[in-house]
Order: structure tokens, then sequence, then C-alpha cells
């Protein structure tokens, strides 16, 4: 498994790879990696002849306030589950090598980060878009996977390789879930003891509101309220939002008639948890 910290060296790598007609498959992460992450390169691993991550905790999607400075981060830990996982190359570059002195650009959707958590992070979105931006054009991979659990994130860079002509396949990864049915996270590692057993609210709500789809419950205010209610039921919990939206779009839907995307998230403590479903 190469190392490679510059964009330079990464370029120059890939660039080898496709010279000998090598496919590659590239998964962006933030490090801490966890099992979502190594389903990620899983199904990335049978896609193509290389895989690729890379490992950068990317400052520009942080907002004034947010956990830049505390996110988790474990290195050591990372490479060796990024080797066993089949990963030939890992891009780990620093802060100034992605965004070195006097860098102006910013990559932006204009309607896509308008619903959901763009509400709440309005730096987000053109923190991430640019710098897969950055990324796609370093590691030059011909398939990139990202999973639905960050559902928007996943809709905003599909329309971006779109608009862009990017020559990529962007493939979605399933949400990865502990036993327990709490969505796999970097940021649950803040969670207390206490703190977990609240933090499956999320999960619980969901499965609560299929069952209502089940029953032929069609009004989101109905099923949202119900939710409310639920995860009210729960320390430490705080609704940022449900909402009940086209999966193409994010617009809000006013009546459940055919495939549907719930979106929640919810603050346990201080952490913010994301999760979601298609009804």
């Amino acid at each position: 498994m190469d190392i490679l910290k510059t964009i330079s060296q990464m370029q120059k790598w890939s660039k080898t790879k496709k010279k000998e007609s090598k496919t590659i498959c590239f998964v962006p992460t933030m490090g801490y990696l966890h099992q979502g992450h190594i389903s990620l390169m899983e199904k990335g691993k049978s896609l193509c002849d290389e895989l690729v991550i890379s490992i950068f905790v990317n400052p520009a999607q942080f907002g004034p306030n947010e956990d830049l400075d505390t996110y988790p981060s474990n290195i050591e830990n990372d490479l060796l589950l990024a080797k066993k996982a089949g990963v030939t190359a890992v891009f780990l570059p620093n802060k100034d090598i992605i965004y070195p002195e006097n860098f102006q650009t910013e990559i932006k959707l204009q309607e896509l980060p308008q619903f959901l958590c763009g509400k709440f992070r309005p730096v987000f979105f053109s923190g991430v878009t640019t710098v897969v931006t950055k990324l796609f054009n370093i590691v030059m991979p011909d398939i990139a996977v990202f999973g639905q659990k960050d559902y928007q994130q996943l809709q905003i860079i599909r329309q971006l390789v779109m608009d862009l002509n990017f020559d990529i396949k962007i493939v979605a990864g399933d949400i990865i879930r502990e036993q327990d049915g709490l969505a796999m996270s970097s940021r649950n590692a803040y969670l207390s003891i206490s703190q977990r057993a609240s933090a499956l609210c999320l999960s619980k709500s969901l499965h609560m509101a299929r069952d209502m789809v089940d029953q032929g419950e069609k009004n989101p205010e109905v099923i949202k309220l119900k939710m409310e209610t639920f995860i009210g039921t729960f320390a430490e919990t705080n609704i940022e939002y449900i909402n009940f939206c086209d999966p193409e779009t994010l617009e809000d839907i006013n009546v459940i008639e055919s495939e549907t995307l719930l979106a929640i998230v919810v603050r346990v403590g201080e952490t913010r948890l994301i999760d979601n479903t298609l009804l």
C-alpha cells in the first residue's frame, strides 16, 4: 500500500496506473475509519483494479463553532484498516497541500444545498464540493464511492459530476449500522454511555415511520408529529429537522405517493447525528 502525501506524487501514481490500463476507484474520507468506511472500500474494491482512499479533515466544510479542532483522528489505525481492506494507495495530504497560500476558488451548487443540512450548515456543501473537485482532479479515478448516510451529499456529488462533466461513475454505498441500529459515524465517539442509548432514537423513529407508511399512512405531518413525540422521550435530544422530500430534488413533499426520502438530524447532547431512509 502506497502512502502519498503530495499532489504530484498522487497524480504521478494515478497516471502510471492508467498507462497500465488499470481502473481506479476512489473513496474520500476524513479518517477515523469505521466499518461504514470499510464497506465503501469493499464495494469499491470489487469494481476496479486499484483502490485509493484519501484521509483529509477538510476545514472548508466546517462552520464557526463546529468540531474541526476536536474531530477524532487515529491515522495509524486508519492505515492498518485501509491495508486490510485492500487499499492500494492512500492520499494523505495536509491542509497547506490542499489549500495553499492565496487559494481563491470555490465550487458551489445553486439548488440542492438549499435543503436539509444546507439550511443549518451554510458553508458545508461548498466546502465539500470544492475539496471533492480538487480530489477528483488529483486522484483521477474512474469510479468514486460515497455513502448513503450522507444522502444530500451523495446527491450533490452526483449533480457536480454531471454539471462539470467529470468522467467518473458515482456509486452509492449502503448505510452501515451497529447491531442495535445506530448508523455508524466517526462522531459516535463523542457520545457518553447514556447519550449512546439516546442516539437510538434516530433509527427507531425511522423504523416507526416505515411501519406507519406500510400501514397506509400518507401524510408526512402525521408521521412527523409521532416521530417528534417519540424522540422527545429520549434524554438530551434536540431535533434539528425531520424532512420528507423528493429523493432527486430534495424538495419537500406533502403526500407520500411514491418513493420518498425521510431525512432526520438530531443533536444528542452536543453531538449532531444524521440518518435517513427511503420510504
